[in-house]
């Protein structure tokens, strides 16, 4: 189990990216868009700049849903290959069958 703060940061960095995600992608467009002046487009880059940090979606950390556990997640199923067996081990997952041989 990973730590409750680091659990409970990595949730608050989530509900920053929501609140700011709509005017982040309009001051990166407008920033971006070629067709503007210099001006704009540095005034545009300035505000996103004043932006808080944690309101980039590229400092969300993927986390396991059960466990915590930053590492060995799987996208699809939204959880670590740990509690990824154990819930197959339990039968819980439909589909997957864990081998022993």
């Amino acid at each position: 189990m990973a730590k409750r703060s680091a659990i409970e940061n990595n949730k608050r960095k989530v509900k920053l990216v929501k609140a700011y995600a709509g005017r982040r992608a309009r001051l990166k467009a407008i920033a971006n868009d070629k067709s503007l002046s210099i001006e704009e487009q540095f005034e545009a880059r300035l505000k996103l700049a004043q932006l808080p940090r944690n309101s980039a979606q590229i400092r969300v950390r993927n986390r396991c849903e059960i466990s915590g556990r930053p590492r060995a997640f799987y996208r699809k199923l939204k959880m670590s290959r740990i509690a990824l067996r154990e819930l197959g081990s339990r039968g819980l997952v439909p589909g997957l069958v864990k081998s022993s041989w």
